[in-house]
């Protein structure tokens, strides 16, 4: 067994550069959806993004697939990762604060140990693993709130719609290692904007009449931040901390997101939420470090830890 990579102070600092901007980008999300019907919206953040990874791909001289098969598996990927789970959360952040979406989608980890679960022979579902989804499906449903799972309204909807979006993240998740496992990262982030942005151009035009653009500088500003930083470079910034950190580490980003999003509500949209709401949160993280405990964690508890086949 090796050892897994180590949290340095430059894998540290990329990390919160990641949940910075990831965390910004539910709030510029929440300010253009003032502006834009909600398939437009994500239209324009997959083909900006698509736009500036096709040119980083090709400034690197990076080799782009030719082979059908390839280009049909990242088409369903941009379908899983990027136009279902990007249109369910925007469509849910117009019913519910910009923070608690990023707590349902850090949901995403949880989803993805079972979906593992179920399709890969090496991800069986131990006991501790057991213990972590259920602790951490205890903090969504305490974070829900017991009126929300009494009575079905439109911000139960919501809340369910961002939850299937982050279940969609984790299906796109075992897609990608069982299809594109061979590819490197930037080519699969390149090829599935690039799948996505085909799904969603000509969806948007027929249900919203056309593509719009944003009107005011807050709208152009929104679209240019989750598209250009949101996007195409969080996906660049996310594979290289992968690399550095290994995915250990590196789902700690995931629980580094919400405090921003959460804060940038409060203090842009003067969005309040109810304690209960993270006491979920607070369940859910101790759920996700359950189910994969960072490097450090690991070393303090005294046990080896395999490197991660991703990493």
């Amino acid at each position: 067994m090796t050892q897994a990579p180590a949290l340095t102070f430059r894998a540290l600092s990329e990390m919160l550069l990641l949940a910075a901007i990831w965390g910004a980008s539910f709030l510029s999300i929440k300010l253009a959806l003032d502006e834009l019907p909600v398939l437009t919206l994500v239209a324009h953040r997959v083909v900006w993004a698509t736009l500036i990874l096709w040119a980083y791909v090709l400034i690197r001289g990076l080799p782009v697939p030719r082979a059908p098969r390839v280009w049909g598996a990242l088409i369903v990927m941009g379908l899983l990762n990027n136009a279902i789970p990007f249109a369910l959360m925007a469509w849910g952040q117009q019913y519910i604060e910009t923070g608690l979406t990023s707590i349902f989608n850090a949901g995403t980890a949880v989803f993805g140990v079972l979906v593992a679960a179920a399709v890969f022979a090496d991800e069986r579902l131990t006991t501790r693993r057991l213990a972590g989804v259920l602790i951490a499906f205890a903090g969504v449903a305490v974070a829900i709130g017991l009126e929300a799972l009494a009575q079905f309204d439109i911000r139960s909807a919501a809340q369910l719609a961002v939850l299937l979006g982050a279940l969609s993240y984790a299906v796109a998740a075992a897609w990608a290692r069982k299809h594109l496992s061979g590819l490197p990262p930037q080519i699969a982030a390149m090829g599935m904007l690039t799948g996505s942005s085909l799904i969603l151009l000509p969806l948007a035009y027929v249900v919203d009449g056309g593509i719009t653009l944003p009107h005011t500088t807050q709208g152009i500003g929104a679209v240019a931040y989750f598209a250009v930083l949101g996007t195409a470079l969080a996906y660049l910034l996310y594979y290289r901390v992968l690399a550095v950190a290994g995915s250990g580490n590196a789902m700690l980003v995931t629980l580094m997101i919400p405090p921003v999003a959460i804060t940038l509500g409060w203090l842009v949209l003067d969005e309040r939420l109810a304690p209960s709401v993270f006491v979920g949160f607070g369940l859910l993280a101790v759920g996700l470090l359950l189910l994969n405990p960072p490097a450090a964690l690991v070393r303090a508890l005294g046990r080896p830890r395999a490197a991660d086949p991703s990493s």
